[in-house]
């Protein structure tokens, strides 16, 4: 069994992937519960949704940072091995052949933290939503 260190909860796998059971406040908060190599990606790509977004909020909901105006645009979360993105299944059809490289499901894409994150195609599809959502 191994135990989160930030929440306590225990798990059968050792670095369980989940969510701690403390509510997240804010989006410096969610970060700092990452690891390390999470916490690069994260801070990257918030600064990448900040830039391209001026004109709406940053927040936590469904327990992620998120990028609202009246309504949620983009989200993101970190996982054990890769940050996911979440735009919605609209955004990942219409950037289906740029997303090749990555695993994507419904509304997904999933970032590995062991490759350089592609920031152009993240601000392109955060702008993306912006504009159709």
């Amino acid at each position: 069994m191994w135990q989160c260190p930030i929440c306590g909860r225990s798990f059968k796998r050792k670095d369980q992937s989940h969510y701690c059971s403390d509510k997240i406040c804010n989006v410096d908060e969610y970060i700092g519960r990452t690891s390390e190599k999470a916490q690069k990606y994260l801070i990257i790509v918030r600064r990448i949704l900040s830039d391209a977004l001026t004109s709406a909020d940053e927040t936590i909901s469904w327990s992620m940072p998120t990028f609202k105006e009246k309504r949620i645009i983009i989200q993101y979360a970190a996982f054990k091995d890769h940050l996911s993105l979440f735009p919605g299944p609209d955004a990942v059809k219409a950037f289906e052949t740029r997303l090749s490289p990555y695993k994507c499901s419904k509304g997904t894409i999933q970032f590995p933290f062991d490759v350089p994150l592609d920031e152009d195609l993240i601000r392109d599809i955060a702008l993306w939503c912006h504009d159709h959502r």
